[in-house]
């Protein structure tokens, strides 16, 4: 028997903004998180992108040592949002601990700040530098050390999922903790991603020419999801997690419930492994609203990927208008942040929850001028006074990988 799948918790460390009220008051003003590029690296003489969705903002973090000898920035992002979900929850350390709650919870790279630290001792011609290599740096640069040091700290016994697929890797990991649920396999999940900073991952998409470049002096007018002036992706950083849970023990257990999880679809293109694929995205979209079992017009808002990118909008814009038409509201939430890598889908995911909660419909911002390819759904300029009763959230990401999340307000 299928079960209902409820989100009961969630924190985000996000360049808006890491408390709720921020992250609302940044949306409703139109506050931008784009910042000039950090001077921090041999690299940035030659990176041509100078912007990035930055973090300005201090995180007191109060982990034990014996917590942070295995962990790297991006452990630090995820261990921490998952503490404020699991503090706030009203679980129990016996139910937290007992095999019945599993994460998952991925990012990009590990964290690539330690990897670079790791690579530098090893192609030293020095065995000073090469025994240098600390024992635990390893734990601390592995693609899976967010969900390792997540389970770690909380001593989590369940099942353990940990995605690696570029801009789909939260939203994976979103909706494989709703299937575990669905399916019976856990009870809760705990699920995001977090990606730090690190000049090498502006550097990889700027060799790509996928970067925003034009706005180098203007950050907080980049990037421009849909618009006719767009250039680029900006790259961003931060962290982000939910909790999952079955509705009838968080019903029982007096549990706050944010919204509800209706359905889910994962799929590939099965082709290209950079240029999106009107076809296979819009498959995406279709099995989404299969898996919830609603029609397109049941949908009232459509939380776009929307990187900037110029064929990628272009691409999604049509996917949409094939199956929505031009019903739901559009917009592109990463205007605010830049591409906050692997954390996208499940910031994205909270950010509409909190919409839903208040009422109201963020623009993307710096939409201007509506690129004439992009115009045919219903794109969002202004601040709009709506209710969200059902949205989908979606992501895309380089290897063809495509994800769907069907999100719907609460009601008993």
């Amino acid at each position: 028997m299928e079960r209902r799948v409820v989100i009961t918790g969630g924190s985000a460390i996000t360049p808006i903004g890491h408390a709720k009220g921020d992250i609302v008051n940044s949306l409703i003003n139109g506050i931008s998180g784009v910042k000039p590029l950090r001077s921090d690296h041999l690299l940035t003489d030659y990176i041509h992108s100078r912007v990035f969705g930055t973090v300005d903002y201090a995180v007191e973090y109060d982990f034990k040592r014996r917590f942070r000898k295995t962990m790297g920035p991006v452990a630090y992002y995820a261990c921490q949002v998952v503490k404020e979900v699991l503090e706030a929850s009203g679980l129990t350390e016996d139910f937290i601990t007992s095999g019945r709650l599993g994460v998952a919870f991925g990012s990009t790279h590990g964290s690539p700040t330690v990897q670079r630290s790791i690579y530098k001792k090893f192609f030293s011609r020095s065995r000073t530098e090469f025994g240098a290599i600390g024992a635990v740096d390893y734990l601390k640069s592995m693609v899976h050390t967010t969900a390792v040091n997540i389970t770690k700290m909380f001593g989590i016994t369940g099942r353990v999922i940990s995605s690696s697929t570029a801009c789909t890797t939260s939203s994976q990991s979103v909706g494989f903790g709703y299937e575990m649920i669905k399916f019976g396999i856990q009870d809760a999940m705990i699920c995001g991603g977090a990606d730090e900073y690190d000049t090498t991952t502006v550097a990889v998409f700027d060799n790509l020419l996928a970067c925003s470049t034009a706005f180098n002096d203007t950050p907080d007018l980049t990037p421009r999801p849909f618009d006719a002036n767009r250039d680029g992706l900006v790259v961003g950083e931060g962290g982000g997690a939910i909790l999952l849970e079955e509705y009838e023990s968080a019903r029982k257990r007096g549990a706050v419930i944010l919204g509800e999880i209706i359905g889910f679809a994962c799929n590939n293109n099965g082709g290209d492994l950079i240029l999106p694929n009107v076809d296979g995205i819009k498959e995406t979209l279709r099995l989404g609203l299969a898996s919830a079992g609603i029609a397109p017009d049941d949908v009232d808002f459509v939380c776009a990927h929307a990187t900037g990118t110029k064929m990628g909008d272009i691409i999604e814009a049509m996917a949409i208008h094939r199956i929505y038409g031009d019903s739901p509201y559009v917009a592109a939430l990463k205007s605010y942040m830049g591409h906050i890598m692997g954390t996208c889908g499940v910031v994205e995911t909270l950010l509409t929850l909190y919409m839903m909660e208040k009422g109201f419909i963020a623009p993307t911002l710096n939409l201007d001028e509506i690129d004439s390819r992009c115009a045919m759904i219903r794109h969002v300029t202004g601040i709009l006074d709506e209710k969200i009763g059902i949205a989908a959230i979606q992501n895309f990401a380089f290897g063809g990988v495509n994800t769907c999340i069907i999100l719907k307000k609460f009601e008993n």
